[in-house]
């Protein structure tokens, strides 16, 4: 038994390291959408449940003609795992460019792409997340018919070891990534899947003479027959996953604002889910070590919901609070009450039985699946991140009064004046950050909460509670220094990002078609906000509003474009950001501008690690390279890019090149006098590239398997021993 937990350990281990690594590969290869991600996870959840209620349905029917050890065929699972870490990436890349040859041929709607990546990744997916589901019903069966006794509770055992190991697997992957980068990870965990196969392999052996074809089986129908009295239970398991996933897509929402968008941020979130979930299962194991729990109480129910609704306090702006403990407080109790409800719940309905066990699993598995897309496309984009909370504990509530009709008239007037207490309390007293803009705009979808405030010059985008951007001479410089750039009058351009809309705007001066693309829906309807003629150019046929990942337009259009300006979201290390910076980016970059067009790269903030890592990965793209220093943000950089070289025109050479409405523009804040002086204000602060990868000369070219600027903690807190790592490896970039 002990190395049984170590082999779940393991693979709960693998299985969230492949969740993540996959999840990441699938957004390079078919963009960085909401709708893109809900169906990654769901695919992944689906496959976790029809493995389990399979593998279930298999070992009832076919248990008895197994006669060799049950854990040899557990350990031929672990390797079929072990080998999707290898094949995931290449069906994804198959997918990637099967796609991007149909997009050759005609130009294709994001609707056209979803309609086709949706069962490529269901294909992709399924089968090897069908196997990670499998491994619990079997391994119950391998339990029962070897150690009898230890079969009643035999999932909550197994559970628990695979709860822990996703722990661990949430806080090293990280780490992992950073080292060796996607791919490398991959294969660490194809090794550790291959040593639990020969491990298991290795004890059936010693276990041989102590099988026998189901001793348990009689035991195991008694405890059935006993269940069958807890119908409710498969109900309770189907709620508790929609709303502990429903509560892990708002708890994402709410704490952003606190921890930003970075892949730490996640981490934590997911790591704090999963170290209270096992917490709760071991206390849920040491409860029940002496019998089965026969029933819950009301006021459990009663404190899963206080504990849920207790996010909204620790997410308070209002509470001077460390923003990593705030997540924890909220995140853990309400987690660690899951943790010990959900094998209670498995390990009363199946009384050890495989089959019965894989059902309940994919019964909670289904609540996994409709939980996120509930909380993502219908509670967040109509209530708002502290409605939808209380929405997605509203049934707990019930549950607790309902179950208080059993109690003293005593005990259920005081269950009901707790809940109306602490309900009033904590949603009525606690203002989350939408609080501190009421003043502004704000606007709510599937993607993002967008919020426009501020007056005059003053005003502010954030979305998710994260600052964008703000009105500044900086935005307008990077239209106006591209296309004064290009060696002939540009035909059309393209902004990627759509932000305050003063890219655009500027671009639209110039009197050209203007393609822009912008992931949020709600971003573009707060342009007349910030600028009040941006309706008439919205509506302009020169305009062309794309919402849809920047990435992925690129891969289903055809079009090719004189200019392309690129304005990624802050922060530099926002979780996805790289895929907006990364060499494979450029490259697909290159194929949609002119043969003389420029592509403009925004950089702001990070360190010379990432200064070094984008500028060698735009070097390696394209030939000739210009650099910036932004004259009004010291952080920030203006990389102009080309396949042919680029004019070294002066700064009155640009402005006689520009039309007036351009001219106009740029000068319309300032904050020189001069569109001359203007333009001499960046053309004097040009940095050689070389100057650039001078900063950390051992960098490699960021490209999408080593996504620098996201994954930085290790070089952050050891940078003496990553350097010298780095200097041991060759820094010329692989695109994978």
């Amino acid at each position: 038994m002990f190395w049984i937990a170590v082999f779940f350990f393991v693979s709960g281990l693998c299985s969230i390291l492949y969740e993540l690594v996959w999840l990441r590969l699938a957004m390079a290869d078919f963009g960085v959408t909401t709708a893109l991600v809900s169906i990654v996870l769901s695919v992944f959840m689906a496959g976790l449940g029809a493995g389990s209620w399979i593998a279930g349905w298999a070992t009832r029917r076919y248990g008895e003609r197994i006669r060799f050890p049950s854990l040899r065929l557990y350990g031929l699972v672990e390797l079929a795992i072990g080998f999707s870490a290898l094949a995931v990436p290449v069906e994804l890349k198959w997918g990637s460019q099967l796609l991007e040859h149909l997009a050759g041929q005609v130009s294709m709607s994001s609707g056209t792409f979803y309609l086709l990546s949706g069962p490529w990744l269901a294909l992709t997916l399924i089968p090897w997340c069908a196997g990670m589901g499998a491994t619990i019903p079997i391994a119950m069966f391998a339990i029962r018919r070897t150690w009898t006794g230890k079969s009643e509770r035999s999932f909550s055992f197994l559970y628990l070891a695979n709860v822990i190991g996703a722990v661990l697997g949430a806080v090293i992957t990280p780490a992992l990534v950073e080292l060796y980068g996607f791919y490398g990870t991959l294969r660490k965990g194809a090794v550790l899947n291959l040593l639990i196969f020969l491990a298991a392999l290795a004890l059936s052996f010693t276990l041989k003479k102590k099988v026998s074809t189901d001793a348990g089986g009689a035991a195991v129908a008694a405890r059935i027959a006993r269940s069958t009295a807890h119908g409710s239970a498969l109900l309770l398991l189907f709620t508790t996953g929609l709303a502990t996933m429903g509560m892990e897509v708002v708890w994402i929402r709410l704490y952003t604002y606190f921890i930003d968008p970075i892949v730490y941020s996640f981490a934590l979130i997911l790591a704090s889910y999963l170290a209270a979930t096992f917490l709760g299962s071991t206390i849920y194991r040491f409860c029940s070590r002496h019998g089965p729990i026969e029933q819950e109480s009301a006021l459990l129910w009663v404190s899963l919901a206080l504990l849920g609704i207790f996010g909204l306090y620790t997410a308070d702006s209002g509470h001077d609070l460390d923003a990593n403990l705030r997540v924890v407080l909220g995140v853990a109790p309400f987690s660690c009450m899951i943790g010990f409800l959900t094998p209670m719940l498995v390990d009363r309905w199946s009384g050890g039985d495989p089959d019965r066990a894989g059902r309940a699993y994919a019964v909670n598995i289904l609540g996994c699946i409709l939980g996120p897309l509930l909380a993502g496309f219908v509670l967040l984009p109509v209530f708002g991140e502290r409605r939808s909370m209380l929405l997605l504990v509203l049934p707990w509530f019930a549950m607790g009064i309902v179950g208080a009709r059993r109690w003293k008239f005593a005990w259920q007037s005081a269950a009901a004046a707790l809940l109306l207490i602490a309900t009033g309390t904590v949603f009525h007293r606690s203002k989350d950050y939408e609080y501190a803009y009421r003043g502004g705009v704000t606007l709510r979808d599937a993607t993002a909460t967008s919020i426009a405030t501020g007056e005059g010059l003053d005003k502010l985008l954030l979305v998710n509670g994260v600052g964008m951007t703000a009105l500044t001479p900086i935005t307008k410089m990077m239209a106006h220094l591209t296309l004064a750039h290009l060696q002939e009058f540009p035909k059309n351009t393209l902004v990627i990002c759509f932000g305050m809309g003063t890219t655009f705007r500027s671009a639209m001066s110039w009197g050209i078609p203007v393609t822009v693309v912008e992931l949020a829906p709600g971003v573009p309807k707060l342009f007349t906000y910030f600028h009040p003629d941006g309706g008439p150019l919205l509506r302009s046929p020169r305009a062309h509003l794309v919402i849809d990942d920047g990435r992925r337009f690129l891969d289903r259009s055809v079009e090719k474009f004189d200019a392309m300006v690129i304005d990624p979201p802050p922060p530099l290390e926002a979780a996805g950001s790289s895929l907006l910076y990364s060499l494979n980016f450029y490259l697909l970059a290159k194929q949609h501008l002119t043969k003389q067009g420029i592509l403009q790269q925004w950089l702001y903030e990070g360190d010379d690690v990432d200064r070094a890592a984008i500028t060698r990965a735009l070097l390696e793209a394209f030939p000739y390279v210009k650099v910036y220093q932004s004259a009004w943000c010291p952080e920030g950089y203006h990389f102009l890019a080309s396949q042919s070289p680029i004019p070294d025109w002066t700064s009155q050479q640009m402005v006689a090149r520009m039309p007036q409405a351009a001219i106009r523009d740029l000068m319309e804040w300032g904050p020189e006098r001069t569109p001359k002086d203007e333009f001499d204000t960046v053309l004097m602060r040009q940095v050689p590239p070389d100057k650039m990868i001078e900063l950390a000369p051992n960098t490699p070219a960021l490209q999408d398997d080593r996504p620098i600027n996201e994954y930085n903690r290790l070089r952050t807190w050891f940078p003496e021993w990553m350097n010298a790592r780095a200097a041991a490896e060759p820094t010329q970039a692989r695109v994978q």
